[in-house]
């Protein structure tokens, strides 16, 4: 009996030395002075967007970005951190400081490179989701005219909603009623509940709707545009973007991109941003 806690101290000095030993094996390029907290990677992530982003019946956060930046920070030699938070908030938190990466599928726009280093990494376009059964008969963006559409706010796609409408008004036709809401998954539920009669988001989520049966995609492809990951440091974004590439050469990227039937840019990532 007086041997355990001799062989039990042992047993804790070799997991401690074995993991000192794998973290000094396993150094980050990426400098702490480019890190919010050393060895961590803290990402923004707003889980309103299944399969890419979302929050399972267990509350884990879940999606194809989620693992896509999981491996990201392994590569890194970092701790993967994530940060649950609404996209309008996204862009002021990275600019203060409060996390080092967006990963929430941000479009990419020459506007958005002149204030953050991004990193275009997947295609994506915009859908419309209508009730189940399609009953407004919606097989055109004109069909939009006169109704209301749910969509969340200060981002790309209400950006888009705004430029469907104009369409329609340059054209003499009533335009449509469009509500903003903090997120993709209030706009869904603003259509269950008949609070709006479409509602517009990205074409991954309006196919995985679709795919569940609770509501019918009727417009899909619609403003087709990359998007990618964003940071403010330059440092930081030159060694995800190895990180990337590295995995394009190993086929672990289009491995994950198969699973979740996303398309992936063509070519290598690279940095596009501020002094880029």
């Amino acid at each position: 009996m007086k041997l355990l806690p001799a062989l039990t101290s042992a047993t804790v000095l070799f997991i401690l030395g074995t993991g000192l030993a794998n973290a000094q094996a396993c150094k980050s390029p990426v400098p702490d002075s480019a890190l919010v907290k050393k060895g961590t990677l803290i990402m923004s992530v707003n889980p309103t967007l299944p399969p890419m982003q979302f929050v399972d019946q267990t509350g884990a956060l879940k999606g194809m970005r989620v693992e896509l930046g999981e491996a990201i920070a392994k590569r890194l030699c970092l701790t993967p951190e994530y940060v649950r938070i609404e996209f309008s908030a996204m862009i002021p938190g990275l600019q203060a400081g409060r996390w080092d990466v967006i990963n929430t599928g941000i479009f990419y726009t020459d506007e958005r490179a002149k204030l953050m280093q991004m990193l275009p990494y997947e295609d994506q376009a915009i859908s419309i989701s209508t009730a189940k059964g399609n009953p407004l008969k919606i097989t055109k963006p004109d069909d939009l005219s006169g109704k209301s559409i749910g969509v969340e706010i200060g981002g790309f796609e209400e950006r888009k909603a705004r430029e469907l409408d104009k369409q329609l008004t340059d054209k003499g036709m009533k335009g449509m009623t469009i509500r903003t809401f903090e997120n993709f998954a209030m706009a869904f539920q603003a259509l269950r509940a008949g609070q709006v009669e479409v509602a517009l988001s990205i074409d991954s989520t309006g196919a995985e709707y679709q795919k569940r049966g609770d509501f019918d995609r009727v417009l899909n492809g619609l403003f087709p545009t990359p998007v990618a990951l964003a940071a403010k440091n330059k440092d930081l974004s030159v060694a995800m973007a190895k990180a990337l590439n590295d995995m394009k050469a190993d086929g672990s990227f289009q491995k994950l991109f198969d699973q979740y039937g996303v398309k992936a840019i063509d070519g290598a990532v690279v940095v596009k941003g501020p002094a880029s």
